[in-house]
């Protein structure tokens, strides 16, 4: 039996210095998460993922279970819309626990997408302007 990677195939993020380089990205807030891309500049590696819950947000059974919640968002919905080649970091806020699952699905996929249709509307306009 062989297994296939789908092109939906997200990587992790495991190292300090992996969540470190992310960190000095673009930053996308959100209501129950904020959301930090930034381009490896490698279009044909797969995007990678990780995910920070600090202990502000409450004791390890709950901050585990926000984890759980985003990971499993991402598995189903959002990593689709994950670009090439791009690292993320999805550091939740306390909502998450609270929040339905699906508008947590479409909370990180509308985060994922949104600054990327901006920038892709702003690069044709770009060279008219010079």
């Amino acid at each position: 039996m062989t297994k296939t990677v789908e092109k939906s195939a997200v990587g992790r993020l495991k190292s300090r210095p992996q969540f470190l380089f992310v960190r000095e990205g673009e930053r996308r807030k959100g209501p129950l998460f904020l959301l930090e891309v930034r381009d490896r500049q490698m279009p044909d590696e797969p995007p990678r993922v990780g995910f920070t819950v600090t202990k502000k947000h409450g004791n390890a059974v709950e901050r585990n279970r926000m984890r759980r919640r985003l990971k499993e968002a991402v598995r189903l919905s959002a990593g689709f819309a994950m670009e090439p080649g791009h690292d993320y970091v999805v550091v939740a806020r306390r909502d998450v626990l609270g929040a339905p699952f699906e508008t947590l699905q479409a909370g990180l996929k509308d985060r994922i997408t949104t600054r990327q249709k901006k920038h892709k509307q702003q690069h044709p306009a770009a060279p008219g302007k010079e």
